[in-house]
């Protein structure tokens, strides 16, 4: 196995910082497949610290991919605030993790926007690598700065600061984006991203003349499955080998960006899934492997994967997980299967406590399922359940808010029929973000004080009474001020940009975490700029013209304003496998595996 030298000038900070592993670049992998000098430097950016974006699967499969097309890849993640300021007080730029080079040495950097509380960490990187902020003040000797993930589908508040959008799927468009790339060098950059922007799913903001369209592979065995995978030598959040079962969602639910953009559903071969899972395991050392995708269960070889793997993994004292179940018997079932070598709490998502308002969201359980998969779970011998729930839907009530301490209590008491003295309910809530490309993209979002009243509210409905529901349920709620901010910037348009801006300048960091975030510097940043951030998560009109209007993800806005209809009656809207709900993709008429 391969380990990097430690030669990189953060090596003497280290001793200084809170965390010295997550600088360390101490990882197993393969040796990089060699390049000639010529090759393409490309770095793989992470907006966040190591042990996140050692978690993030993408750069697993993007690793090995890109270095198959002949390119010279690397990575970087953002240093935390305790060792920026040692970089700053050294005039020590930011360098990639395995080769040690300074961000601004290579061809291009590609950052990964998961969710908008990462903008600021960007600022940060470029910044630390001496590269201008701003696209517009970058001459030909900087690198190309592109971005994907879940932001370049709402490019416009980062624009002014990223050279190119890759919108949509890595490996549909990264071979064309850097035979581009490629093709241009020593040419003016001005040139260099005209190209770029003739890329099928490239959005280069000051280039890109017309609408552009989300870019998906017709088929995942053209999305190879990494077979083997960095490990790195340091706890990370999600501390596993995984590998991605299928892509896309057809469940419809109409808050869910992902389960909007993500389409088509492209299943991997219950074969290829074994083989590639055992491969992993024999290669990488780790104990556990995770099965991704929106809604694992729904995959449909799933009982033949698991009863195939099961066995064969605890022979060699691995395990393996479902990180997303649906709330029915059947998965249950599944997890049950696993208890052999996985014991620990069940987590569900209702998000929401009433039908009425499951039916809004499209969310496709009703009360008889939730319960009926709750008694499994107990009866199973289960005693931790966690419940996701939101607030601040469209069309809430406060019934649909005492609806989720009246689901939890029920709940609790149904554990407690079944004889299980030491069940206990965590309920968290988190405040509703309406979000772009899904119905519910024109619906306004609560405030911060509303989001507060409601969770203090909930809260108190816990507490009430002597019962034992009460000292069995804990129940938290996600920072109100956090998520405003999100719904903010998460449906801005360009403006947004000089907003962000200033608040990194006036120290905001690392903004997805409570103990950096600090709402005051954005607020004193939209009103410097003479801009009123509710005017962002207010509602849209239907006819209004949306700063995503310039991404077209393949949904069309017909589909997206007929299920906002059909939220306000009430009415579902089956899942995409019992029929086409003509959502403008023509989905499986393409040759998608049903």
């Amino acid at each position: 196995m391969w380990l990097p030298e430690f030669d990189d000038p953060k090596w003497p900070l280290m001793a200084q910082v809170a965390r010295p592993s997550r600088y360390s670049g101490s990882e197993w992998r393969e040796e990089p497949l060699p390049t000639d000098g010529r090759a393409l430097k490309i770095c793989l950016a992470f907006p966040d610290v190591y042990e996140i974006g050692m978690s993030y699967y993408g750069f697993q499969v993007l690793t090995p991919f890109l270095e198959s097309l002949g390119v010279s890849v690397d990575r970087a993640y953002c240093p935390w605030v305790d060792m920026e300021a040692l970089l700053r007080q050294k005039n020590t730029p930011l360098t990639s993790t395995v080769k040690r080079l300074p961000l601004g040495e290579f061809d291009a950097v590609g950052f990964t926007i998961q969710h908008e509380l990462c903008y600021t960490n960007i600022l940060t990187m470029l910044d630390l690598s001496n590269i201008p902020l701003r696209a517009e003040a970058r001459g030909d000797a900087y690198p190309i700065i592109l971005a994907g993930g879940p932001g370049a589908f709402v490019p416009e508040p980062m624009s002014p600061f990223i050279d190119a959008f890759c919108v949509g799927e890595g490996e549909a468009i990264y071979p064309k984006l850097l035979r581009a790339l490629s093709e241009t060098r020593g040419l003016p950059r001005s040139d260099r991203l005209e190209e770029c922007a003739k890329v099928s799913g490239v959005y280069a903001p000051l280039y890109s003349k017309t609408r552009v369209k989300r870019q998906f592979v017709a088929d995942l065995s053209d999305a190879p499955s990494p077979t083997n995978m960095i490990v790195p030598s340091v706890n990370i959040v999600h501390d596993r080998a995984s590998l991605e079962v299928f892509r896309g969602c057809s469940r419809g639910c109409r808050f869910c960006q992902a389960g909007m953009t993500n389409r088509p559903v492209w299943e991997r071969p219950a074969r290829e899934i074994t083989d590639t899972v055992i491969e992993l395991v024999k290669r990488t050392g780790w104990e556990e492997v995770g099965l991704l995708s929106l809604s694992t269960c729904d995959y449909s070889a799933i009982n033949q994967v698991v009863e195939t793997l099961s066995p064969m993994l605890s022979a060699r004292g691995a395990k393996l997980s479902l990180p997303s179940l649906r709330m029915d018997g059947f998965s249950v079932g599944l997890a049950n299967r696993l208890r052999e070598v996985r014991r620990g709490g069940l987590t569900f998502a209702p998000e929401a406590g009433t039908q009425r308002l499951r039916n809004v969201i499209n969310k496709g359980i009703d009360e008889d399922s939730i319960f009926a998969c709750l008694n499994e779970a107990f009866s199973k011998g289960w005693d931790r359940i966690k419940l996701y729930f939101m607030m601040g839907l469209p069309t809430e009530t406060e019934d649909d808010l005492n609806g989720i301490v009246e689901l939890a209590r029920n709940a609790v008491k149904l554990a407690a029929r079944l004889k299980r003295k030491r069940a206990s309910l965590a309920v968290s809530v988190s405040g509703f973000v309406p979000k772009a490309h899904t119905p519910f993209q024109w619906e306004r979002q609560n405030s911060v004080e509303e989001f507060r009243d409601k969770g203090r509210m909930l809260k108190a409905k816990v507490l009430e009474g002597k019962d034992r529901a009460r000292s069995n349920i804990s129940l938290a709620y996600h920072d109100p001020e956090q998520s405003f901010l999100e719904g903010a910037l998460a449906r801005a348009d360009r403006r947004a940009a000089d907003v962000i801006e200033m608040a990194w300048r006036e120290g905001a960091r690392f903004d997805g975490w409570s103990e950096t975030f600090d709402l005051s510097r954005w607020l004193a940043s939209f009103d410097s700029h003479g801009l009123d951030p509710h005017d962002f998560t207010r509602e849209r009109r239907e006819d209004e013209a949306l700063p995503w209007d310039n991404i077209d993800v393949g949904v069309s806005g017909e589909f997206l304003l007929s299920e906002r209809r059909a939220a306000y009656e009430a009415k579902l809207t089956p899942d995409c496998r019992e029929g086409c709900s003509a959502c403008g993709l023509d989905c499986f008429g393409a040759g998608a595996k049903k």
